[in-house]
């Protein structure tokens, strides 16, 4: 969908909240997403690509995140339009939602390194920590409806025959010996993962996409785009802010500030951290295939960095 298309559509739907201004394109990648004003304030307004989730399982996200900005979590609140509902459908079947507006900068960007010293990005990852505890910590105390609906970020989720984001392994990028040694940190993995399973660890409702494009940084640090939340291991949402630092000179202490930050991890969750983060750099290979073009430089830098977490989990 290209621009002009995307503004059209987002006319009919911003309708739909009262919109009081034109929609204004913010991006239009996988979700185009703009900003307009409503009665209730300023919102993201997202026109949600086809195919990838369901109505049931948006309408979950926007529940989660409604739910947790009643309680106080730093997320954003979800705004439901003037009839009420959380999700609007547009008549060529397309689906929008709207996300109230947080203020703020991005904490970051993936392939650039973070601004400011070591203690800086220790205490940055400290705060992120904390707020990915509260997060999890809001959503126990929750009760979920019963037709809530999330994706599953679990051991078939993340390395069964069909990944939730793609056979990491059979990127077409990788020469046959790279194919053999993906396959082998598949396999090794799903070891790792399933006696860490028996240990009764931390699991529930997880963001599962904590990248630093998806932290603002403003009057507080928020957590936006619920887009690939579902249920998991607590862990692989710390996995994940993880997979964006193996190059940063100052991981060592990024990795201290998360887990301080955090809290409530013993020996077995930290024992697993590598791996996690290996397993979400493993789920960006896969997320490449059928999503990037065929040649975009992420693809390669994406397998190269997998390698390069295998290396120090296994």
């Amino acid at each position: 969908m290209n621009d002009a298309e995307a503004l059209m559509q987002a006319q009919q739907a911003a309708a739909a909240w009262g919109a009081t201004d034109m929609p204004r394109l913010i991006r239009n990648r996988e979700n185009a997403v703009f900003s307009i004003t409503t009665p209730q304030g300023r919102g993201a307004l997202r026109l949600h690509r086809p195919g990838y989730q369901s109505d049931a399982a948006i309408r979950s996200e926007l529940w989660w995140c409604e739910a947790l900005a009643r309680v106080g979590a730093s997320v954003p609140k979800a705004l439901r339009t003037r009839d009420g509902t959380l999700l609007h459908h547009l008549p060529d079947g397309r689906r929008a939602s709207l996300i109230g507006w947080v203020e703020g900068d991005l904490m970051g960007e993936g392939g650039v390194p973070l601004s400011g010293d070591r203690a800086a990005h220790a205490d940055l990852h400290r705060r992120l920590g904390a707020l990915l505890a509260q997060v999890h910590r809001a959503t126990d105390a929750l009760s979920l409806p019963g037709d809530f609906s999330r994706p599953r970020w679990d051991i078939p989720g993340l390395l069964g025959e069909a990944p939730l984001w793609g056979r990491f392994w059979d990127h077409p990028q990788l020469s046959a010996d790279e194919s053999r040694r993906m396959s082998n940190i598949r396999a090794a993995c799903r070891d790792r993962l399933q006696d860490y399973a028996a240990t009764g660890p931390d699991t529930g409702l997880i963001h599962a996409d904590v990248l630093r494009e998806n932290v603002l940084l403003g009057d507080h640090m928020t957590l936006i785009d619920f887009d690939d939340s579902g249920f998991g291991f607590r862990l692989y949402d710390l996995g994940t802010v993880l997979s964006q630092t193996l190059s940063e000179p100052h991981s060592d202490a990024i990795r201290n500030g998360l887990v301080s930050g955090y809290g409530t991890l013993g020996p077995a969750d930290l024992d697993m951290l590598a791996v996690f983060t290996l397993l979400r750099t493993l789920a960006s290979v896969g997320w490449t295939m059928g999503r990037v073009p065929p040649g975009d430089p992420r693809h390669r830098a994406y397998i190269d960095r997998a390698f390069l977490a295998a290396e120090r989990a296994l």
